[in-house]
């Protein structure tokens, strides 16, 4: 099985680089990659872990871009995770990742809601290269007992339209693509059907995309039908993964329930190489 879509707690994952490889190893996966949101601090770990279990490690991340006020997920792959410049780029989005939050925090104060904003983040303050999220709030919420589960802490408050919820600041989608190929990497679109843009991925193909995720756990068979489909017209290859982070608010219960095909990994693959 190859699964190129997963998290550990260097972002909003809840497995460590280790845990999470052992996990997909008695899963069965063969390839690996770490893909966890604007850092790669956990690369080095992942990579030594999939050594010792005998499994491929792909180099990953998944970068968020902001295009029109929307939230564009970019999965990268095979790209050079100690490039400087390529770390000054994450840093920058780590920070304003870190502001949000604090953003966020002090909304939900106006109802009412008190949590500690510098406890919150000091996490990622004690650790740069981890990047903090929604997610750490939402668990807030839940060990304070203002919400049931992380999901009802989205749907009330910290999703869009909702009353904590602060727009994100973020590179757009170009740039990303170009930071991820100046890493020598490949760019892929995550989870297309949950941005619902689909008028935008001809767009994206023009500006340097290399690839659609269209294997993703919330895209069903028709989704990735469609995905397929559409990378085809527009020259671009496929991705796909688990999205595993081991949270009750995500869908994938195990690394490798979703597994890219051997044929369009190949593919992938050569997209590094020119070809």
């Amino acid at each position: 099985m190859i699964d190129l879509h997963t998290h550990t707690t260097a972002s909003d994952g809840r497995c460590t680089p280790a845990i999470l490889v052992a996990r997909a190893a008695a899963a069965g996966v063969t390839t690996l990659s770490v893909t966890d949101h604007d850092t790669v601090g956990a690369a080095e770990a992942a990579a030594a872990a999939c050594e010792a279990a005998g499994l491929a490690f792909v180099p990953g991340i998944e970068i968020t871009a902001v295009s029109n006020g929307v939230d564009i997920h970019v999965l990268g792959y095979w790209l050079d995770f100690r490039s400087p410049s390529l770390y000054a780029f994450l840093a920058e989005q780590r920070y304003r990742r870190i502001e949000r939050l604090r953003e966020i925090i002090a909304r939900l104060a106006r109802f009412g809601i008190q949590l500690d904003a510098d406890a919150l983040v000091q996490p990622a303050l004690d650790d740069p290269a981890k990047s903090a999220g929604r997610p750490w709030i939402a668990r807030a919420l839940v060990a304070a007992g203002h919400v049931a589960s992380t999901g009802v802490a989205f749907d009330k408050w910290l999703s869009r339209g909702q009353p904590a919820f602060v727009p994100r600041l973020a590179a757009p989608p170009e740039d990303v693509f170009a930071q991820i190929h100046a890493a020598g990497g490949v760019a892929s679109i995550a989870h297309p059907g949950l941005l619902r843009r689909d008028e935008w991925i001809a767009r994206f193909a023009n500006a340097g995309l290399d690839a659609l995720e269209a294997y993703h756990p919330e895209h069903d068979a028709a989704a990735t039908a469609r995905y397929v489909e559409l990378a085809r017209r527009y020259g671009l290859r496929v991705s796909g993964g688990s999205d595993f982070h081991g949270d009750e608010s995500h869908g994938a219960p195990q690394p490798g329930t979703v597994s890219l095909p051997q044929e369009a990994y190949d593919r992938l693959r050569q997209a590094t190489q020119g070809t």
